[in-house]
């Protein structure tokens, strides 16, 4: 099963809104440094790396240099055609890292399959695992793909200690095509189901946005 059969909706929401994100500022400069920085700690010159729900490549260009291989993808192309765009100006002035691609898939495509049927050493999802219908499904895969001891390294927007603002909020806007699905996590519940499939969290952080939780867990 796909994201695209679960969620067609979400999908041509978030290819609609493309163009928009694209144009959007980061909303929080710092937190998101910071999660640039805690991840780069995590990862080895040597890494193969798969981010799941890259959006429009912003994180996948400042990252990849990092690694050795850097697999980018997203379920929605509108996101990925800007991404592209983005690699294509990158390489021809000379910025653009070396092993990044982007493809558009999601986490259940062939597509993210490592080559020569091996494993990656990082898988990372940002934003993302909050707008999956089936997280369970989702990190069983991620267990999947990843090495013995390799990582799931994620940023997950948790709204359940404000559910009774942002539960009917998020309604109200889904019957007018304005949002997307969400799941309404809690840190708690957000790291029990990432345990859950199979993985030990060791580490954890909001970096400093409350609503977020960074979060690095290791294959067992």
């Amino acid at each position: 099963m796909t994201l695209t059969q679960q969620g067609g909706l979400s999908t041509r929401f978030w290819d609609k809104a493309a163009r928009k994100y694209a144009a959007s500022p980061i909303r929080n400069e710092e937190a998101y440094k910071k999660t640039l920085a805690r991840t780069i700690e995590h990862l080895g010159p040597n890494d193969a790396v798969l981010e799941l729900g890259c959006g429009t490549g912003s994180t996948a260009l400042l990252l990849a240099g990092n690694v050795k291989s850097y697999r980018a993808t997203d379920f929605a192309k509108g996101m990925i055609d800007i991404a592209e765009e983005k690699l294509a100006a990158g390489r021809a002035d000379g910025s653009a890292p070396e092993g990044l691609s982007f493809a558009v898939a999601d986490g259940f495509s062939e597509r993210v399959e490592p080559l020569n049927g091996g494993h990656y050493d990082a898988v990372l999802g940002f934003n993302f695992l909050h707008l999956v219908e089936t997280p369970e499904d989702l990190l069983e895969r991620v267990h999947h793909l990843l090495k013995p001891g390799g990582l799931f390294i994620s940023k997950t927007v948790c709204l359940r200690k404000k559910a009774w603002l942002f539960g009917p909020m998020i309604k109200a806007l889904q019957l007018i095509g304005k949002a997307p699905f969400v799941r309404i996590f809690s840190f708690d519940t957000l790291e029990q189901t990432i345990t859950q499939a199979g993985f030990e969290i060791i580490e954890t952080g909001t970096y400093p946005a409350p609503y977020s939780r960074f979060v690095v867990a290791r294959k067992v």
